[in-house]
């Protein structure tokens, strides 16, 4: 079936750019354009389409305010184009959170001979819109009431003793429709956690202001991970968008590692890249959670894991944006537990209490 694409941007070179490339691909057609949000509230609902690609910023009414409208009255997949800038990320990350299935940085003029990798991931990502789950938006009182417990498993939030906040390690992967995800898995987690370690698919810019959203609901601190930094209880440590990240095993815990070596599965960070050193490092001190993304980074790395001890987690079908990344994992045994996002934050705690050990669990 062919995948119906309606291009909303501003910008003629970029109409023309996105509709050359997605009318190249076998499996879609652009089947209308639009220069602004109006325009395009009027091909919706001529048209039809399967996807929308929706530029950021443009006249007469901003990406961000037509998608709030657009997923509260005609939910539908929604591919966001940004720009590569603070501001643009902000508002890309508000995008994502009012329920865009994933975003694509626009591409800089000198890109060259780099067109041909942008227009798959362009594809790729349209692919995958098309077939997600779309996730309701969280309304604003529930977001003003975070950080929350965990409903139902307020038991398992307290009593964790210092020993294994030192002791053990967290470590999660994510990409299309991660970023909710994780903030999901975190918000819930106590100030007294073990260090966090985790790779959310996406581009430098992006991963910086990420961090901070993260950090300003999280009872545990989020920050960008730097090269050589002791990983700490308390804190979450992201993987900049520029580099692999990997742990290295100190006297007393563990320090992060950073490297710009090739892509991985073709992407930079891989969480395969993290997974496996810490199969390495940790091995059963370790507990690793593998979320929603296309693809399927990640799922050797979390079956190295669980070979090395470690329990495991892989997010199920139905709570996933996209069943990529935890349906692989999955497959290849690399789960010890599948499990609805809402309950992954209370198993990772519960398995904290339990005890080590968890190859067979």
């Amino acid at each position: 079936m062919t995948i119906k694409v309606l291009v909303c941007d501003d910008s003629p070179l970029m109409r023309a750019m996105l509709s050359e490339v997605i009318n190249h691909a076998p499996d879609m057609k652009v089947v209308g354009t639009a220069m602004d949000p109006i325009q395009a509230r009027e091909r919706i609902k001529e048209l039809n389409p399967d996807v929308l690609t929706l530029d950021v910023e443009m006249p007469r009414m901003s990406g961000i305010e037509f998608l709030e409208r657009l997923m509260r009255l005609r939910p539908m997949p929604v591919v966001m184009i940004s720009t590569l800038t603070r501001e643009g990320s902000d508002t890309t990350l508000k995008a994502l959170e009012l329920g865009a299935v994933d975003f694509l940085a626009k591409p800089k003029v000198e890109l060259g001979k780099g067109l041909e990798a942008y227009a798959q991931e362009i594809c790729e990502k349209i692919r995958a819109a098309s077939q997600a789950r779309l996730r309701r938006p969280v309304p604003a009182a529930q977001k003003a009431a975070e950080p929350r417990p965990m409903a139902g498993h307020a038991s398992h939030l307290a009593g964790l003793p210092p020993r294994l906040q030192q002791e053990r390690l967290i470590a999660i992967g994510a990409s299309t429709g991660g970023t909710e995800a994780i903030r999901e898995v975190l918000t819930p987690l106590p100030a007294h956690s073990p260090p966090i370690v985790m790779v959310q698919h996406m581009p430098e810019m992006f991963t910086g202001s990420f961090a901070k959203r993260l950090d300003s609901l999280c009872q545990i601190s989020v920050k960008e991970a730097e090269d050589g930094e002791r990983v700490r209880p308390g804190f979450a440590y992201l993987a900049p968008g520029h580099s692999h990240l990997a742990i290295r095993r100190v006297a007393g815990g563990w320090v992060c590692e950073l490297s710009k070596s090739e892509p991985v599965n073709r992407h930079r960070p891989a969480v395969d890249v993290l997974f496996h050193s810490v199969a390495k490092e940790a091995g059963v001190q370790a507990l690793g959670a593998i979320l929603t993304g296309m693809g399927k980074d990640g799922a050797q790395g979390l079956l190295a894991m669980r070979h090395a001890g470690a329990w495991t987690v892989a997010q199920d079908q139905e709570t996933c944006v996209v069943y990529g990344m935890p349906r692989e994992a999955d497959a290849v045994g690399a789960a010890v537990e599948v499990a609805p996002l809402r309950d992954i934050p209370a198993r990772l705690w519960h398995r904290l209490l339990a005890g080590t050990d968890r190859r067979s669990a």
